[in-house]
């Protein structure tokens, strides 16, 4: 028996490397005649190396993780005897554990001269690094005597893209995710999704797209390719889903995002896929008493009073006896009594708090000068710079 194994893969666009001189030069206007008699190249565009033809795949090519690979598997029987219960058997070795790629596991029962057993196995690739393809038939000859023997094929699945994440946690327990994606192959490609999957605790808004006459059109253009060696940001606005936003304590401990699916396609249609494992993130640090706005104008008159609603969060495992103090500074100054108590907090729970301020210089102006005191403890917590607020004349408003 003779044994073949062949890679199955798409053919590829023909190109042709232009030959051209100048018309002063000895061959005149031959080379660009050849150009244009020649049936593989583009009519009008000879010297961008462009071609109609399709070729075959000439070896055996790189193979990328997420990619599916595919291959034929043949058994010719090249002698003049009939053999019986031949059994072929596929398994594709790599450095964590061992796939059985064989389509049937049954034997036949025989192969006649110069004929020939045809497989064709196919395997999504989900590891990089060296992977071995272990093909072993059996078989019994007409006297009797059983027989084995195995071929290797070994070959080198490369990484595709290049992934890279950014976290920036805000002030609204909003999440924000940069995902930077490179092309780190020798060919564009066609990116057909990318997605985040979020975690239980999250709901994802895709901030990919602009809105034009009423349509939503990617940043990216109508064509999503991504050349060799070019890299493309992606960005997604995570949110805490209500049940999970009144949770002050869990979603403050919560690292784990989600996961990106990236779905691509090279040459002629081939589809790769790949999926990150969860992302994570430091989850930001609070302290024992966290304050953040809720409403707050962006545009105020100079010297009139603004609200603003304040959120206070207990995230300590007891409970808090809390003091409100306000400190004016040289130009924002509160209106209202200081000093006066909020009451007992108990953990993870919070108030909402409504005040009152103005602003006597022009510009944009920072928020600062809160500060709450528990009394349990006596310790005081210090808040400045908590926001801006663009402070202008009333006449320039109007």
């Amino acid at each position: 028996l003779i044994f073949a194994v062949m890679r199955l893969t798409k053919p590829t666009l023909f190109t042709n490397i232009p030959v051209t001189c100048e018309e002063r030069d000895l061959p005149g206007n031959l080379f660009n005649q050849l150009m244009k008699d020649d049936p593989s190249i583009v009519k009008g565009a000879e010297t961008l190396m462009l071609g109609e033809m399709l070729t075959l795949p000439q070896n055996f090519g790189n193979i990328f993780l997420g990619e599916t690979f595919s291959s034929y598997i043949s058994v010719h029987n090249d002698s003049n005897q009939v053999v019986k219960d031949i059994l072929v058997k596929a398994d594709l070795q790599t450095s964590s554990q061992r796939l059985n790629l064989s389509a049937s596991s049954a034997a036949v029962a025989e192969l006649k001269p110069d004929c020939c057993i045809d497989d064709v196995i196919h395997h999504e690739v989900k590891e990089i690094g060296t992977h071995i393809l272990v093909c072993a038939v059996s078989y019994t000859t007409q006297t009797g005597e059983k027989m084995y023997f195995r071929k290797f094929f070994k070959f080198q699945v490369l990484k595709p893209l290049d992934v890279k994440t950014k976290f920036y946690n805000a002030e609204t327990d909003e999440v924000f995710l940069e995902a930077q994606i490179q092309n780190i192959t020798t060919s564009p490609m066609f990116m057909e999704k990318v997605s985040l999957e979020p975690s239980m605790m999250y709901n994802v808004a895709e901030l990919n797209t602009v809105d034009t006459a009423g349509e939503s059109e990617s940043t990216f253009g109508a064509r999503t390719y991504l050349q060799p060696m070019d890299t493309r940001q992606y960005l997604y606005c995570l949110k805490p889903k209500q049940e999970f936003a009144e949770k002050a304590g869990v979603i403050k401990g919560v690292t784990v995002i989600g996961k990106l699916d990236i779905v691509w396609k090279t040459n002629l249609g081939e589809r790769g896929r790949l999926q990150t494992s969860q992302l994570q993130r430091m989850a930001p640090g609070y302290g024992d008493v966290r304050l953040s706005l809720e409403t707050i104008p962006d545009t105020v008159n100079l010297e009139e009073p603004f609200d603003i609603t304040c959120k206070i969060t207990n995230c300590s495992e007891r409970t808090m006896d809390l003091v409100l103090e306000m400190c004016n500074t040289n130009s924002i100054h509160w209106c209202g009594v200081s000093g006066r108590q909020l009451g007992k907090l108990h953990p993870s729970s919070s108030l909402h708090l409504a005040l009152t301020l103005l602003s006597s210089v022009q510009g944009l102006q920072s928020v600062s000068g809160l500060r709450l005191t528990d009394t349990f403890l006596k310790r005081t917590y210090e808040y400045d710079d908590i926001a801006q607020v663009c402070v202008v004349s009333s006449e320039v408003k109007q």
